[in-house]
């Protein structure tokens, strides 16, 4: 699996580190000293994958993925931290960040990230991994080859990590979905991560599906096991019917 990498990063070691263990896999480096230098890089470059500093001059990670998604762009953005609390990991996740790893890491462990990550962005990008065609929950609609989702006929913008999530759900509709399931659907190395990841894309994607957020009736909480989707026109059919 070639692809086109975009590494973020002003150590020039570490640079120089993640270059090496990207190319000897096959893929095609560019790197970026700093932010500034990381959008141009993505806007000209059409790159496959962001690895992303945090901690960078001009423009650090944080506000070049608030950039990158305000400006639609979908490639799948791997971030590296220092930070170690969990609300400076969330907080990178909540802008629509992909995944993440803390300084120091493993190479091994890296690299495994990037392979998990541009596996489930080419299938998503390249048609439907599972046979099963656009999914729709009632007014929902989830197009696996497009990577379009519309609500109502309201086109919705989701990033990977939120179109991973909705399209797993869509794919088996009133299906419950613990935690650990999705978290191994977003990342495979649950391990290294928090359940409230979880939740903060399940936040984010009620305010863009649902008619009112805080009283969700597409994307339901099942408490004390995890979430699931439903058509909220046959759930209300089958209340009616009990």
């Amino acid at each position: 699996m070639c692809a086109n990498v975009v590494v973020a990063e002003d150590d020039e070691n570490q640079a120089e580190l993640l270059r090496r263990y990207l190319e000897r896999e096959g893929h095609r480096v560019t790197v970026a000293p700093d932010g500034l230098a990381a959008l141009d890089a993505v806007r000209h470059g059409e790159p496959d994958l962001l690895v992303l500093d945090v901690m960078m001059p001009r423009a650090d990670g944080l506000d070049v993925v608030r950039v990158l998604r305000a400006e639609q762009r979908e490639l799948p953005v791997l971030m590296l931290t220092a930070r170690t609390t969990e609300d400076d990991l969330l907080l990178g996740l909540d802008l629509g960040a992909d995944d993440y790893v803390t300084k120091p890491y493993s190479p091994r462990e890296l690299m495994a990230r990037v392979r998990t990550l541009l596996r489930r962005n080419r299938r998503g990008a390249s048609g439907d991994p599972d046979g099963s065609g656009v999914l729709r929950v009632g007014a929902l609609v989830v197009d696996p080859v497009r990577h379009v989702v519309t609500v109502e006929g309201r086109a919705v913008e989701c990033t990977p990590g939120e179109f991973r999530i909705l399209s797993t759900l869509a794919a088996e509709p009133d299906r419950v979905f613990s935690r650990q399931q999705l978290l191994a659907e977003l990342h495979g190395f649950d391990r290294y991560i928090s359940d409230r990841t979880v939740d903060v894309h399940v936040m984010n994607l009620r305010k863009k599906i649902e008619p009112a957020p805080r009283r969700p009736v597409r994307l339901l909480t099942v408490f004390g096991v995890g979430y699931k989707l439903t058509d909220p026109a046959k759930a209300a059919s089958r209340a009616a019917t009990s």
